[in-house]
Order: C-alpha cells, then sequence, then structure tokens
C-alpha cells in the first residue's frame, strides 16, 4: 500500500513539469479554490461535507480553480488531507481556520516529504508511514509523535453552498526543509 502511493507520489511530481505549470496545475491552492477527491472512482469530484466520516479517516483531495475548473494535480505538494471532526475537540486557532467540523492540510510529512495518507484510528490523528511521524488535525497539525521536525501546514476553509472551499493558501511551508 505504501509503495503504490509513494509510486503515485513521485509520478505526480515528475510528469509534464513544463505543460503543468503552463495551465495552472502546479499553481499552490489559492482563495476560493474547491477541494476534489484525489483518487479512486470519484477523483476530480467536488468533495462536501457529508463525504467525509465523521471521526476520520482523512480524505486525500487536490484543490481545484472554481473558474477554469482546472485541477491543481501538477505537483504533490498540492496534495491536501481533509479530515472532520468534533469542532468541540478543536483548538481555538484550528476552529477559526476550519469550516464546522472539516480541517485541511498539506498531506506532504514535514520531515522528509513522505505522503501523510494514513489514519491512526485510537489516536484520531494523521500518519506518514515513512518514519511514524503523527499530525494532530484539532490542534493546527501539531507533530504529537515521530521525527518530524514542525507541524503540517494549515489551508485555511470556509464552507460556500454546501462546499468546502480554500478561505486561503496554506498557513505554512509544505514538506520537508530543503537545505
Amino acid at each position: 500500500m505504501l509503495t503504490g502511493a509513494l509510486s503515485l507520489g513521485l509520478g505526480l511530481t515528475f510528469r509534464g513539469v513544463a505543460p503543468a505549470a503552463e495551465n495552472g496545475k502546479e499553481t499552490r491552492p489559492r482563495k476560493g479554490d474547491r477541494l476534489v477527491f484525489a483518487y479512486g472512482e470519484r477523483a476530480g469530484q467536488v468533495i462536501v461535507p457529508a463525504d467525509l466520516p465523521p471521526g476520520g479517516p482523512q480524505q486525500l483531495a487536490f484543490p481545484m480553480d472554481p473558474v477554469t475548473k482546472v485541477v491543481r494535480d501538477g505537483s504533490l505538494l498540492n496534495q491536501v488531507a481533509l479530515v472532520r471532526l468534533d469542532p468541540s475537540q478543536f483548538t481555538e486557532e484550528t476552529r477559526a481556520q476550519a469550516a464546522g467540523g472539516v480541517v485541511a492540510y498539506s498531506a506532504v510529512c514535514t520531515h522528509e516529504g513522505c505522503p501523510v495518507s494514513m489514519w491512526h484510528k485510537a489516536s484520531k490523528t494523521l500518519f506518514c508511514a515513512c518514519h511514524a511521524s503523527r499530525f494532530d488535525p484539532a490542534d493546527r497539525g501539531r507533530v504529537v509523535d515521530g521525527p518530524a521536525p514542525r507541524r503540517l501546514a494549515m489551508l485555511p476553509l470556509q464552507a460556500v453552498d454546501g462546499d468546502v472551499v480554500a478561505a486561503a493558501g496554506f498557513t505554512g511551508r509544505v514538506g520537508r526543509e530543503t537545505k
């Protein structure tokens, strides 16, 4: 399972860089972007809160320009983890960036840039299987375990006509630090 996710992620990173940059597929999430399913039978379809199971797990998504309908899937750095939790569990700072009970984070680990594509059910945390970092979605993506050096970048959300919409770009650096 992890091998498939890494292969898919690497393919997204290296395919057609110039065309993706020209057509907006590599553009980072922006205010007003809708979030769409990243993979599976519903890939490219807009995600609504009812699509997200209460209490997790997360759904992997990509931002989509609401005007051009271009899905920004030209870079793994655009992959987003959406999760729906009880908003009473959120810190005040998290609640301010959520759309109801839905929060969104970069799905790229801050340790080595691996996909944060798994869910740790017992602790309700986002999990990176590469080196076992876990992140708390109720507390702005805070690191709770593992070698990740910093929290996940959050994608502020708002609800618009029943859709989950980006209220701004990512709140911090996406992925690992480069030297």
